[in-house]
């Protein structure tokens, strides 16, 4: 798992079926601090909502969320595995949390 905000959408006019009605999102995985960046943009499956802007705690493990979303033979790697509401070193909610 690793913190990460959205950066954008990404469109795909030909994409494997599995991920057909899927929401792809372009996002910056965050290090440790929470802040900086920490390697290049990823392209991510979303299934929770997430929007530009939020923060979002995702991951690459692709079995995983094969079995979690009952996918077989999906390409998928890196998914929202959650969408980060507060961040409590600083005790402040994040964009998009109620």
């Amino acid at each position: 798992m690793q913190l990460a905000i959205v950066i954008g959408n990404a469109i795909s006019t030909v994409k494997h079926r599995s991920l057909d009605n899927v929401k792809l999102l372009v996002c910056q995985p965050l290090a440790a601090d929470g802040c900086s960046r920490d390697g290049a943009p990823v392209i991510v499956a979303d299934y929770l909502g997430a929007g530009a802007g939020e923060k979002i705690m995702l991951t690459s493990d692709g079995a995983a969320v094969r079995e979690l979303y009952g996918l077989q033979n999906s390409p998928l790697r890196w998914t929202v595995l959650g969408l980060v509401d507060a961040d409590l070193r600083n005790n402040k909610p994040t964009k998009g949390a109620q």
